[in-house]
């Protein structure tokens, strides 16, 4: 009989490891869920190391483990949150450093750098990434740390993040990719450079809207001394269910995402086609501005759509309501379809200048496709379309 080989002599795939990952802590019970470890303190001197729920726990190391492996890294760490894992990374900088920011990033981020952070010091400069000569930004302001998103929220622009890696490692400058629109199925910014890949865990990790959580992956042993430090210190942990719930979500990723993908780029098709439709941005459509890198730069096109709407305020508001599937709610990346109007929903807080000044506009709808059948999701979008035109 031939023997079987060991885990370590092969690199299994994408399906099997996110079901079989390697810690469990039920070697003694033969459980094939990981239980939960609902305790606050565990006894001094016990073998995994642990000592008390906000510096570490079972639940969280299983789930940085497995994170660690979808992204093909050394490091992982967890929190409560995407915002909790944004303050972890930023709490590392000291007043008077700049972070060099791409224009176009999430509401929440946009809000904790210039409401919260700002006040301590910390410097934010913005700039489209698309279109600026970052090369030469970069050179004259010597920024302390550089933070991207790509696909951008909710313009989905795309970012070169290779080439903004390599030139900002000539000058050891950290760079943070916002992974959370494609996560390190689609994406893996780690090879492509990065120093840091976040992802909010409530989206499409968990995948089933009932959990909250955040994460960053890194090769770095300094960064990742940095981030758990941040964690205990200032008490950014997650709970240990929530880790259980994301950790068994992250198990139908693939098959999630497999179908959602498939669903938006035939919404972004049809969306397209309509009347009453301006414009419509997803990454893989010949139209997108930056189609061509994000073919290079990630392996399909995502499951979130934009579009423009021909119609005012009042008429796009009313568009998001009139939809019955696609359910108006802020998040993204559940097995339920959503649609956001970013304007007065996720970027609520950003300046309305700043908004028209980057594009987000009141007749910007954002669409996160789901699970659905696809047949159910275009009808909805018609009846709904149909009302306003």
């Amino acid at each position: 009989m031939g023997s079987v080989k060991r885990d370590e002599e092969f690199r299994t795939g994408i399906n099997t490891r996110v079901i079989h990952h390697k810690e469990n802590f039920s070697g003694e019970t033969g459980a094939i869920m990981p239980p939960i470890f609902p305790t606050s303190t565990f006894v001094h001197g016990n073998e995994g190391g642990f000592d008390y729920t906000r510096s570490g726990n079972p639940n969280f190391r299983i789930l940085e483990s497995v994170l660690s492996d979808l992204e093909e890294c050394q490091f992982g760490s967890v929190f409560g949150s995407g915002v909790a894992a944004i303050t972890a990374i930023v709490s590392s900088l000291k007043a008077g450093d700049l972070i060099l920011c791409e224009e176009n990033l999430y509401g929440c981020t946009v809000r904790l750098f210039e409401q919260v952070f700002n006040r301590f010091g910390l410097k934010t400069l913005w700039i489209d990434f698309t279109k600026s000569n970052f090369q030469e930004v970069i050179s004259n302001h010597k920024p302390a740390m550089i933070w991207i998103e790509s696909p951008t929220n909710p313009l989905l622009k795309i970012i070169d993040i290779e080439g903004i890696c390599h030139f900002s490692k000539k000058m050891q400058i950290p760079v943070v990719v916002d992974n959370t629109f494609a996560t390190p199925l689609l994406q893996k910014p780690l090879k492509l450079g990065a120093t840091l890949s976040l992802t909010s865990t409530t989206k499409y990790i968990n995948g089933h809207s009932d959990a909250l959580g955040g994460a960053v992956c890194t090769d770095s042993s300094a960064w990742k001394e940095k981030l758990d430090f941040a964690q205990k210190a200032l008490g950014l942990n997650p709970s240990p269910f929530d880790c259980w719930l994301i950790t068994r979500g992250v198990k139908t990723l693939p098959l999630r995402l497999e179908r959602q993908i498939n669903n938006a780029s035939k919404i972004a098709d049809q969306l397209a086609n309509n009347q009453a439709i301006k414009s419509v941005r997803y990454p893989f459509r010949s139209d997108h501005p930056q189609c061509k890198l994000a073919q290079r730069q990630m392996a399909r096109g995502g499951a979130i759509v934009t579009a423009t709407v021909k119609a005012t305020q009042p008429q796009t508001y009313s568009l998001c309501k009139n939809l019955h599937y696609f359910k108006m709610a802020e998040s993204l990346g559940g097995i339920e379809s959503l649609v956001c109007h970013p304007a007065t929903m996720t970027h609520a807080s950003v300046p309305k200048e700043t908004k028209l000044k980057i594009g987000i506009t009141d007749s910007l709808i954002r669409f996160s496709v789901g699970c659905e059948d696809i047949e159910d999701l275009s009808a909805d979008l018609n009846q709904a379309l149909g009302k306003i035109y």
